[in-house]
């Protein structure tokens, strides 16, 4: 009996650890901070059930194991509408949580378009194509096995690097060259994929200047596993003054300081 009491406190113990550590890290943009809201509002709801759940399983074992005369449940009506009306509730608050963000314009970009531009993902097939934001755009083609971003109106290349303002909503146009590519920045909780000859797009404002690893998270050939990038987040005056230092150039990303 103490080695299950010991086994329950530890759980409990466990759990309760879980929760007063969600949220103790900064979200480092919209996307990330909406990502994280989502998890940790439904952390609160799996895991206190959770711990019910096991706390159950573990009384029914301690109290039956031993039971040579088992007998069936007897018919409870009154217990069985209040699980179906307390999973119905778990079910439409998940749904809604998850609807809430997954309409964020920074979520799924097509959003924010204007002028009631609604296409899917995907849909614009060319440059000329694509409608006008009011964002900071940045065009970034993916290629086997490199990014290479340019800075719409400076004309300005970087490889492997993608540079963005700090505080200022982003627009980010992707396409590929040869295969389908997927930029994924885990700490800003940018994700989009890139298809050859259409162009997708990701959105996001970043918090804190700094430098952010950027990966494809879609197989693409041999050289997958070196994909990588950095998306270099910088001061809105010091991106500025990057631009018109290095127009017309193939430049390197600038210290994010």
């Amino acid at each position: 009996m103490g080695s299950r009491r010991t086994t329950v406190t530890l759980l409990v113990s466990a759990l309760s650890s879980l929760l007063a550590s969600t949220g103790t890290v900064v979200a480092q943009s919209t996307n990330r901070e909406l990502i994280d809201g989502l998890e940790y509002q439904l952390l609160y709801v799996a895991l206190p059930l959770t711990l019910f759940v096991l706390l159950i399983l573990v009384y029914a074992a301690v109290k039956f194991h031993d039971n040579d005369d088992p007998q069936p449940t007897t018919e409870d009506p009154a217990l069985e509408i209040t699980w179906t009306a307390a999973t119905a509730i778990i079910l439409l608050f998940v749904g809604l949580s998850g609807y809430s963000v997954l309409v964020s314009p920074y979520v799924s970009p097509s959003q924010a378009l204007e002028g009631g531009d609604n296409r899917s993902q995907g849909e614009f097939e060319s440059f000329d194509d694509l409608p006008e934001t009011d964002d900071e755009e940045i065009y970034v083609t993916g290629y086997q096995w490199e990014w290479q971003a340019t800075y719409a109106g400076a004309n300005v290349t970087t490889e492997d690097a993608i540079v963005i303002p700090a505080d200022e909503n982003v627009t980010i146009w992707l396409t590929s060259d040869d295969v389908i590519h997927s930029l994924f920045v885990p700490d800003l909780g940018v994700k989009q994929d890139a298809f050859p000859g259409r162009y997708t797009r990701a959105r996001t404002v970043a918090y804190e200047p700094g430098r952010y690893d950027a990966v494809c998270a879609e197989f693409c050939g041999a050289g997958h596993s070196r994909m990588d990038a950095e998306v270099v987040v910088v001061e809105s005056e010091t991106y500025d003054r990057w631009l018109q230092e290095n127009e017309g150039n193939v430049t390197t990303a600038p210290n994010p300081g």
